[in-house]
């Protein structure tokens, strides 16, 4: 149970067994201490069998040479034949490959603390069990085939030192995002990091309560607005933030980073709510104090930046929004693991502007690179991977690169077909993408086929004066008019017109671009 509450990362449990966890740990350091003089610097192997979903395993063929951590106490035993046959126990179950681990330990090196327990197991002699504490990460060696079905395979895992550069950047940085002074706001901000906001909440209240301190006060109220800010509650989001505004607005000097962290959450909030001229004002009151405090390639100045040169995207000032963005690149590039998240963000951003620009042979280079990362980093049916893919398949349909561009969408396709609802409109935008390219190939069927597709989840899912159901009516009828059936196509550009006509403003080109083809679609039959 404990195990798999640390997998979940279920807050509850683990705040319950709190000393358990502790007292385990202990043990196993205690153990470890007594038995390290007794490996005679002699580095030696264990094992461990278990399964793996598909997909996890995928991920985990795309970080060899990089580190994996269990987040769980580990056990694993020094007889191979043990540890093999779990592999072949899980390699039984669908969607599961059966992984055999061989970990290589040097005890020399100062690292996760581990422990013989035989004495102490329940399987005594038959395992010789080796249990790592919870918090070990090892170097990924070489991954290989076991068997001829594609349903076993080894992995070869090394301990890694404490002092290991790339880990040290790794925790530095997790230490850095879940900080607090104390353990209960470590807590709290470790309950917001794993997504358990009511617990946090809870958490946060029961402190607002005990404290008199009006600078704790402000930063309960902040995490307050963070949780309501994540659950989209946006007005009592506001509420907490001004509140804790208020207490730091009193009790600290201009220039104090808690300020701009204020000033940073209130506009986060407003830009959700769409008010981005405000938002935009916070967020300048926030640089203004981050400029002046923090060093140049500071995380925080590359969040503010960030932060602007979204508001700026979202008010189409994409030039403004471009040069934010590479100020947050060219910090990201100084700071982070090179296959870190935040620069696939940073990465994506770019992408994305350039493309808002129509700037595309400039767009795909930054699309490319937050692929490369986002492949080693997320599962093969992440949603992220389909956007990206779709963002990727569009520009290269932009270029006029067709093949390539059906190629991305057709990974974004198969992606959105295993983890979207049969009528989700993402599906249908999926859909209608690839009816696109086919349109510019000049394969009329497929294309047809794929906008029908599109065109029966939009029927369903939106409603019925959406502006994108238009957009499908309005391909149909560019097919029946390619394929001279004018009387379908005027049909299926009348129910485009008069949705465009209810939807969108009278000056709106979508409007223009229908009655134009209406036009030609009459002067079309008027010739039988």
């Amino acid at each position: 149970m404990l195990n798999q509450a640390l997998r979940m990362l279920d807050g509850d449990i683990i705040i319950n067994m709190g000393f358990f966890l502790r007292d385990i740990h202990q043990q196993i350091q205690q153990l470890y201490e007594q038995q390290v003089s007794t490996y005679g610097r002699k580095s030696f192997i264990v094992y461990r069998g278990q399964g793996l979903m598909k997909s996890d395993f995928e991920k985990l063929q795309r970080t060899e040479g990089g580190l994996m951590s269990f987040n769980n106490f580990l056990s694993t035993s020094k007889d191979e034949e043990v540890s093999i046959g779990y592999v072949r126990i899980a390699s039984t179950e669908p969607d599961k490959v059966g992984i055999l681990f061989i970990i290589s330990i040097d005890p020399c090196i100062k690292s996760t603390p581990f422990a013989c327990i035989t004495a102490h197991s329940y399987y005594k002699a038959q395992e010789e069990e080796v249990l790592f504490s919870m918090h070990s990460v090892f170097r990924v060696g070489t991954i290989k085939q076991i068997d001829d079905n594609n349903q076993l395979y080894q992995v070869e895992l090394q301990l890694t030192s404490d002092d290991d550069q790339q880990l040290r950047l790794l925790t530095d940085r997790i230490r850095v995002e879940a900080g607090g002074d104390t353990g209960w706001k470590r807590l709290g901000s470790l309950l917001l990091k794993i997504g358990q906001f009511n617990k946090a909440e809870k958490l946060y209240n029961v402190l607002l309560q005990q404290t008199s301190d009006e600078s704790e006060k402000a930063f309960y109220y902040n995490q307050l607005g963070l949780v309501h800010s994540s659950k989209g509650d946006y007005e009592k989001a506001i509420c907490h933030f001004e509140q804790g505004l208020e207490f730091d607005e009193k009790t600290l000097p201009l220039n104090h980073p808690y300020l701009a962290t204020s000033y940073n959450n209130i506009g986060l909030v407003l830009k959700k709510m769409g008010e981005y001229s405000k938002a935009l004002s916070y967020y300048e009151k926030a640089l203004e104090i981050d400029e002046k405090i923090l060093p140049s390639n500071h995380p925080d100045l590359a969040a503010s930046y960030s932060n602007i040169g979204m508001v700026h995207k979202k008010m189409r000032e994409y030039s403004k929004a471009l040069s934010y963005y590479q100020k947050v690149l060219e910090i990201d590039e100084k700071n982070l693991p090179s296959n870190h998240p935040d620069l696939a963000t940073s990465y994506h951003n770019i992408g994305l502007v350039h493309k808002k620009m129509g700037e595309y042979s400039k767009a795909l280079p930054y699309y490319e690179k937050a692929l490369e990362i986002d492949e080693k980093i997320l599962p093969s049916n992440h949603r992220e991977l389909a956007t990206t893919y779709n963002n990727i398949g569009l520009v290269h349909k932009k270029i006029g690169e067709y093949s390539k561009a059906l190629s991305y969408y057709e990974k974004a396709l198969e992606i959105d077909e295993k983890t979207l609802p049969l009528n989700h409109p993402d599906l249908a935008t999926s859909y209608n993408n690839i009816g696109l390219v086919h349109k510019k190939i000049g394969e009329c069927s497929k294309a047809f086929s794929f906008y029908e597709k599109a065109l029966e989840i939009r029927q369903i899912s939106l409603p019925s004066d959406h502006p994108d159901l238009a957009t499908s009516y309005n391909n149909i009828g560019f097919v029946y008019r390619n394929m001279k059936d004018y009387s379908k196509a005027l049909s299926y550009f009348e129910r485009a017109l008069d949705i465009y006509q209810r939807a969108l403003p009278a000056t709106h080109p979508d409007i223009k671009d229908v009655k134009e083809s209406i036009e030609t679609i009459r002067k079309e039959i008027t010739k039988k």
